[in-house]
């Protein structure tokens, strides 16, 4: 178990309990935040779950970002260096106090 803290595109921040080996994307929708839309379900191909990671936690790593998951993410007006698709990060207790941001839709 660890907390992701997320920010929405209104600026609102909410803490997220969050279970090991879950998608990001998931724990996200499980919490009721509407906002992040994952339209695929997590199948790589629509990019609609699409956050910036404003802090990782020291000692952190993220998975390495995939062919695929980046061909997506070029595909965004808002891709920024920080930019990944949540679908693709499962949570570790390493990743717990992770700070995300919802990015702007396309």
């Amino acid at each position: 178990m660890g907390t992701i803290t997320l920010k929405t595109r209104d600026g609102s921040v909410h803490e997220i309990e969050a279970r090991e080996g879950v998608p990001i994307m998931e724990l996200i929708r499980d919490a009721g935040i509407d906002e992040l839309a994952a339209m695929c379900g997590g199948c790589l191909s629509c990019a609609t779950c699409h956050v910036y990671i404003d802090h990782l936690p020291e000692g952190a790593e993220l998975p390495g970002l995939g062919r695929d998951e980046d061909d997506l993410l070029d595909g965004s007006d808002w891709r920024r260096p920080e930019s990944r698709l949540s679908c693709q990060i499962p949570f570790s207790s390493s990743l717990s106090r992770i700070a995300l941001t919802i990015a702007p839709e396309d």
